[in-house]
């Protein structure tokens, strides 16, 4: 029998706001007070330092990021610099190992399964570079992979350029590696995504992550944060 997993769509939020939700729920959930949960959601422009990110992989002044729109935020999550912004599909899964596999590289790797799995359903062949997280395409990079795992339940997750504008990856050595270039659904694909083809992608998404994880999905449209205040796709 398998074991729920929720489905929540945040809609965009900001990424300050959305870390905290997810230490609040990642707390619950190592109490027991709740199942599973994949969090979607959409960042405005913003910037993130991973726990081994190196400064001068931010190739513009913090300042002058700032004057563009964009913020920058150090996380606890794994690996280096990378970018969230609009047009971006970002997963948080809140998961507790302790109920499937306490093995970190084998968590990364299902995570990877699962979006090619789900893009491969698209008609895009995507895969994995050895010794690199992620998952690439022969244009680049398509999807970034950073995690934070406590006391065997994960936080931060997965980001996805589906018709990301590019250019802010520019401002970055993306995830610290040098000369790798990054990619979105769109250019692969050389036409403009329809927002039903978005929500789509979301789906299977969905669908991929209790397919190899053995979860069965919940998809609720709003819940009930653990502050009391109310989430809404």
């Amino acid at each position: 029998m398998h074991d729920e997993c929720l489905v929540v769509d945040l809609g965009r939020r900001d990424y300050l706001e959305t870390w905290e939700l997810q230490k609040r729920l990642a707390a619950r959930r190592l109490a027991g007070e709740i199942h599973d949960v994949l969090l979607f959601v959409e960042h405005p422009p913003t910037y993130t330092l991973g726990r081994n990110a190196k400064s001068e992989n931010l190739l513009v002044p913090r300042e002058r990021l700032l004057e563009l729109g964009a913020t920058v935020v150090e996380t606890n999550r794994g690996g280096d610099v990378t970018f969230h912004g609009p047009g971006q599909l970002v997963g948080y899964p809140i998961v507790d190992l302790r109920k499937l596999r306490r093995d970190v590289t084998w968590y990364v790797r299902s995570i990877e399964e699962v979006l090619i799995r789900a893009l491969r359903s698209f008609g895009i062949e995507a895969g994995r570079v050895s010794g690199r997280t992620g998952v690439w395409h022969s244009e680049g990079k398509l999807a970034a992979i950073g995690i934070h795992i406590s006391r065997w339940v994960t936080s931060h997750g997965f980001a996805l350029n589906v018709s990301t504008d590019l250019r802010y990856f520019d401002r970055i050595v993306p995830c610290g590696i040098v000369g790798a270039p990054v990619t979105s659904l769109e250019k692969v694909m050389k036409r403009e995504l329809a927002p039903a083809e978005t929500s789509a992608v979301k789906s299977r998404i969905a669908s991929e992550w209790g397919f190899v994880f053995g979860r069965l999905l919940t998809r609720q449209e709003t819940f009930e944060a653990p502050d009391g205040q109310r989430a809404a796709s």
